[in-house]
C-alpha cells in the first residue's frame, strides 16, 4: 500500500503529461519478497546493475530489523549516490542502519518513533506526516506517503500537475451529479481554516467569489488567506480556485453528456472558448476530444 501511494502518483503524472518518467523495481538482497498481506514481489535486476537513479524510493517492510541477508550500506550508498530519497514507513530504518540519517531530520511511521530514537540518538527524529532534510525525504504511513509525493511532484513539476495526480486519488467516486468534488484533492494534513476557506470555493463553482469575500465568509484577513495558501499549499488562493473550477470541467467534460458551453457556465466561465483557453494554458498536454473539437 505504500509502494502504490508513493508510485501511483507517478504513473499518472507520466500518462497525463508525457513526462520521461520509469522505475525499476529492486529488493533487499536481490531476491523475492512478501509484503505483509503475502503479496511477492520479486527484482527486476540486482541493486549492484541498477543505472544510476534520479530518486530512489525505500520501503522498509516488516523485516526491517532484520539484518540478516540485508543489502550492505555501501552497496546502498552507491545507489543513492547524487539521487533524491524519499524512505516510507520503516523505510527510514534501513537508512538510519546504514547511517545515511546521522545528523538529519526524519521520521517514519509513528508506532515507532520512541524505538527509532533510543536506537538511533544521532538523528533528529520528527513526528511530523513527512520530513525533508536535504537530499532525504521521510514518512510514516501510506497517508503519509501520498501527502509527501504530492508535495514531491508539485516541487519537481507544477501545482496543476499535483493538483491533477491528487484529485485522481483523493476525490470522492460518487459521479451521480456528474463530476466529485475537488475540494477534496486537498492533502489531509491541512489546517482546518484552509479546508474551510476550500468549502466556500467548492460550494461556489459556477459563481465564483472575489478573494475579498472569500476571506470574509472564513472570518480572516484578505493578506492573511494568501499567507495561509502560499505557505500550506505553495499557491495563491486565486490560483487554486481557478484549479479547482478546471477539474470540476474537465470531470464533467470526461464523464457527463453535457454540451461544452453548459459545462462552461456549470464552472464559472462564460463561454466554452474561454473555458478550453484556459483548460490548455494550465493542462497543456491534456488535449481531450472535446476540447480539440471545440473551434
Amino acid at each position: 500500500m505504500v509502494l502504490a501511494c508513493l508510485l501511483e502518483p507517478l504513473r499518472v503524472v507520466r500518462d497525463q503529461t508525457g513526462a520521461d518518467i520509469s522505475w525499476s523495481i529492486l529488493t533487499d538482497g536481490d531476491r523475492a519478497v512478501t509484503s505483509s498481506s503475502g503479496l511477492s514481489v520479486s527484482p527486476e535486476m540486482r541493486i549492484a546493475e541498477a543505472p544510476p537513479p534520479d530518486l530512489v524510493i525505500i520501503v522498509g517492510g516488516d523485516t526491517f530489523r532484520d539484518r540478516k541477508g540485508a543489502t550492505a550500506p555501501r552497496i546502498l550508498g552507491r545507489l543513492m549516490q547524487g539521487a533524491t530519497v524519499i524512505a516510507a514507513d520503516t523505510g527510514s530504518w534501513v537508512l538510519a542502519r546504514g547511517g545515511f540519517l546521522n545528523g538529519r531530520k526524519a521520521t517514519l511511521h509513528w508506532q515507532l518513533l520512541e524505538e527509532f530514537a533510543e536506537e538511533f540518538p544521532d538523528i533528529l527524529v520528527s513526528s511530523d506526516r513527512f520530513v525533508q532534510d536535504g537530499e532525504f525525504w521521510t514518512c510514516g504511513s501510506a497517508a503519509a506517503a501520498l501527502d509527501l509525493m504530492l508535495h514531491f511532484i508539485r516541487d519537481r513539476f507544477d501545482a496543476s500537475v499535483a493538483f491533477d495526480a491528487g484529485a485522481m486519488f483523493l476525490h470522492d467516486n460518487s459521479r451521480r451529479h456528474g463530476a466529485s468534488y475537488p475540494d477534496q484533492a486537498i492533502s489531509q494534513s491541512v489546517s482546518p481554516k484552509l479546508k474551510q476557506i476550500v468549502v466556500l470555493m467548492s460550494k461556489a463553482v459556477e459563481t465564483p467569489q472575489p478573494i475579498p469575500i472569500l476571506a470574509k465568509g472564513a472570518h480572516i484577513s484578505e493578506r492573511s488567506l494568501h499567507r495561509l495558501f502560499w505557505k500550506e499549499l505553495q499557491t495563491t488562493p486565486g490560483r487554486y480556485y481557478l484549479l479547482l473550477r478546471l477539474t470540476r470541467a474537465r470531470e464533467l467534460l470526461r464523464y457527463s453528456d453535457l454540451a461544452p458551453g453548459e459545462i462552461a457556465l456549470r464552472c464559472g466561465f462564460a463561454n466554452a472558448t474561454t473555458l478550453f483557453r484556459s483548460l490548455r494554458k494550465n493542462f497543456p498536454n491534456d488535449l481531450r476530444e472535446k476540447c480539440q473539437a471545440n473551434p
